[in-house]
């Protein structure tokens, strides 16, 4: 599975990097280091919609506010 964040100046500004920042400790703290990779990427062209993340192409909107409910729904259905 591959997460791309957006780190683009809108997405930056709106929290990108305590996203980033979260997910690593969720990767990490889930064991998911072999099944999940984690790449930056500038802008996705969804500039409205707060912090642009995808994961294997599917979009999704995050803040650093929702970063664990997002890795609940979005990331461990699919990689356990």
């Amino acid at each position: 599975m591959k997460i791309t964040v957006c780190i683009g100046s809108s997405c930056h500004i709106k929290g990108s990097r305590q996203v980033v920042e979260q997910l690593q400790y969720l990767i990490r703290e889930n064991n998911l280091g072999d099944k999940v990779e984690l790449a930056g990427t500038f802008c996705m062209k969804n500039c409205q919609q707060g912090v642009c993340v995808s994961v294997d192409d599917e979009f999704h909107s995050v803040s650093p506010e929702s970063v664990g409910e997002f890795f609940e729904t979005a990331v461990l259905p699919k990689v356990k």
